[in-house]
C-alpha cells in the first residue's frame, strides 16, 4: 500500500538522520515528476491522509458487510459526530453495503461518505418498504452526500396513467404473523398500516384505510413525513412491484367490507408466493 511504502522511507530517513527527499519519494511512489521540493512535501503529507482515510473506510466496510442482514431495509452513513453522510436503500442490505465497500468504490467516492464512522440500518418486510423509508429518512435527515432530496415527482417517471389510481398494496412485513400494507393514493398521499394476519387487528386496520381513501380535499397530515410518496409506489408497480397483490379500495362499498376483502387476502396461504387478484 502506498502509505506503508510511504511510511517505511520516511522511517528509514528519520533514523539515519538523514532529510526525506520528498521529490524522490513523489517522483517513486506517487509517480508525480517535476514537484518543487514543497510542492513534493505537501503532496506526501496528502497522501498520507487520503490513505490513513482509506484504511478507516476499509475497517468500516469489514464489519459492515459481516453484520448487515440479507433483508431489505435503509442504511444511514454517519460520521463521527452522529451527522448523516447518505441514506440508502436495498433489497438486499448485504449485498448492497458489500457493493458500496468495494475497493473500486474509493477512487469516486462522495468526500462526504469518506469520513463514515458508522453505518446503521434497519430492515423492512419489502422493498418498497426500503423506498419509502428512505424518501422519509432523505427529508428528515437531509444527508450531505444524497442528491435527491425533495418530493418524487410523477412527470419523471415512466408510469401507465392506469396505474395512478387509488390502491392498497398488501407487502410482507418485518413480523412474520403480520403484513404491510402501502395505501397511496392518486393526489400523492400515501399511508402505512400493519394488521395481524390472524386478523385480530383486521378490522381496526380496515377502517384506518377506509378514512384514509375516503378523505376528500388536499393531501392529509396521515402521508408518511408529510410528503407526496404516491409517485414512488405507483413507479414501483409499473417495474419490479408490477405483480404485487393490490386492491382497489372503491371497490368496496364501507369499511366492513374492505375488512372482508382483506381478511380474504391475508388469510391466503398462497399470499406473498403468488400474486393474488381479489374478485
Amino acid at each position: 500500500m502506498i502509505r506503508d511504502v510511504l511510511a517505511a522511507r520516511l522511517a528509514a530517513a528519520a533514523a539515519s538522520n538523514a532529510t526525506p527527499d520528498y521529490q524522490l519519494l513523489a517522483r517513486e511512489v506517487l509517480g508525480i515528476r517535476g514537484a518543487s521540493a514543497a510542492l513534493a512535501r505537501q503532496l506526501i503529507e496528502q497522501a498520507l491522509v487520503v490513505e490513513d482515510r482509506r484504511d478507516h473506510w476499509r475497517r468500516i466496510g469489514e464489519r459492515v458487510r459481516a453484520d448487515a442482514p440479507q433483508a431489505a431495509g435503509v442504511y444511514v452513513f454517519r460520521d463521527a459526530d452522529e451527522r448523516a453522510l447518505y441514506v440508502g436503500k436495498a433489497a438486499n442490505l448485504r449485498r448492497r453495503l458489500h457493493t458500496h465497500f468495494a475497493d473500486r468504490r474509493w477512487r469516486t467516492l462522495h468526500p462526504a461518505v469518506a469520513r463514515v464512522a458508522r453505518v446503521d440500518w434497519q430492515t423492512t418486510g419489502s422493498e418498497l418498504g426500503a423506498l419509502l423509508m428512505e424518501a422519509t429518512l432523505i427529508a428528515e435527515l437531509q444527508p450531505a452526500a444524497n442528491v435527491h432530496v425533495g418530493e418524487p415527482a410523477m412527470r419523471t417517471r415512466a408510469v401507465p396513467r392506469a396505474l395512478v389510481r387509488d390502491v392498497a398494496v398488501l407487502l410482507p412485513s418485518i413480523k412474520p404473523d403480520a403484513v404491510d400494507i402501502v395505501a397511496a393514493r392518486a393526489r400523492g398521499d400515501v399511508m402505512l398500516q400493519r394488521v395481524d394476519r390472524s386478523g385480530t387487528t383486521l378490522a381496526d386496520g380496515a377502517a384506518r384505510l377506509w378514512k384514509f381513501f375516503d378523505e376528500a380535499g388536499e393531501r392529509t397530515d396521515r402521508s408518511m413525513a408529510g410528503l407526496a410518496l404516491a409517485p414512488l409506489v405507483f413507479s414501483w408497480m409499473a417495474g419490479r412491484g408490477r405483480h404485487a397483490t393490490r386492491l382497489d379500495p372503491h371497490d368496496a362499498a364501507n369499511a366492513g367490507e374492505l375488512a372482508a376483502r382483506l381478511a380474504a387476502l391475508v388469510g391466503d396461504t398462497s399470499l406473498f408466493v403468488e400474486r393474488l387478484v381479489h374478485v
